[in-house]
């Protein structure tokens, strides 16, 4: 088994061929992961009513090469998942280089962000704009305490392609209220990263169970949310900061944008003229204020004769 590889993937990987058994112990690691796999074989094999020997020839089947090394693996998980800034302040500790810290920062965020471009098929992107465009639903986006303002970008750009742009903003208890009008024909796009906030796992079950889709962006180490999802969008987040970086998830947002973008139609060109009209109109941004003007000064130069005499003897 590759190191790289998260285990939660390798038990949700499509091609494993499991017997009945084995998929119930596979279910039974996924319902409480990872807790339900830190616990001895024997408790495992109980949960699943399986047999001890059941459980370790699974183990051996997904690549471990046993139980004692199958839990390893899931230790050395769990502590990099869990890490809090504070935990890590001392061991990702910026280091004083010739080139300066904030120089080796940025060189670290733009790796992180070229090993984005092999963390997601392009496929997904392509998935991923067809499901938020033709969604005959509303399409919503959540995130948690930093990853909420990146879902508010992405909404900012959807709501000028398509209606039924929801940006559910920070998590309260009204936001939880919302889930009483979504269905089957809507979207709930996510952005949960490690720590991963359990207001928005539980958001996301809640959705799930009632037959919401749900697009996810997460880390390398999957959040508990991606056993719901429809399509997972996956980024390393690791820098040498205590903070992980969201640098190759704005990235992403804005791949995402970029694909939707190679395949308008008139509707949504439709759409985009009739909101710079409106912005126009109103002087929204410094380039509509100078248009206006210009406008302005054409039709003065185009005014009648007498209509410039009379402003003369004013």
């Amino acid at each position: 088994m590759n190191n790289e590889n998260e285990i939660r993937a390798v038990l949700l990987d499509d091609d494993l061929s499991l017997t009945p058994s084995e998929e119930r112990i596979v279910q039974i690691l996924l319902a409480d992961y990872p807790a339900s796999g830190l616990g001895t074989a024997t408790n495992l094999a109980k949960k699943a009513g399986v047999s001890d020997a059941t459980v370790v020839r699974l183990i051996v089947k997904l690549g471990f090469d046993g139980y004692p090394d199958f839990q390893r693996r899931l230790l050395a998980e769990v502590e990099d998942r869990l890490h809090s800034p504070l935990l890590m302040m001392e061991t990702k500790r910026p280091r004083n280089e010739a080139s300066g810290i904030a120089d080796t920062y940025l060189h670290a965020v733009s790796e992180t962000i070229d090993k984005t471009i092999n963390a997601t098929p392009g496929l997904t992107y392509e998935r991923a704009a067809r499901l938020v465009m033709e969604s005959k639903g509303r399409v919503a986006l959540i995130g948690g305490r930093f990853s909420r303002h990146i879902a508010g970008m992405l909404g900012g750009y959807l709501m000028q392609l398509r209606p039924g742009i929801v940006d559910l903003g920070a998590i309260t208890s009204q936001t939880f209220d919302a889930l009483i009008d979504f269905g089957k024909r809507d979207i709930l796009i996510i952005f949960d990263y490690r720590r991963y906030q359990t207001d928005v796992i539980a958001f996301a079950r809640q959705a799930a169970t009632q037959g919401v889709t749900i697009v996810l962006f997460t880390d390398q180490w999957l959040s508990p949310i991606a056993e719901h999802a429809e399509l997972t969008i996956i980024c390393p987040l690791d820098v040498p900061s205590p903070y992980d970086t969201l640098a190759p998830a704005v990235a992403q947002i804005e791949a995402l944008v970029a694909q939707i973008l190679s395949s308008l139609d008139d509707t949504t060109t439709k759409r985009i003229e009739r909101l710079e009209a409106i912005r126009q109109t109103h002087s929204v941004t410094l380039d509509s204020v100078r248009t206006t003007l210009n406008a302005d000064n054409g039709r003065s130069q185009f005014a009648s004769p007498k209509r410039n005499e009379e402003k003369k003897n004013v």
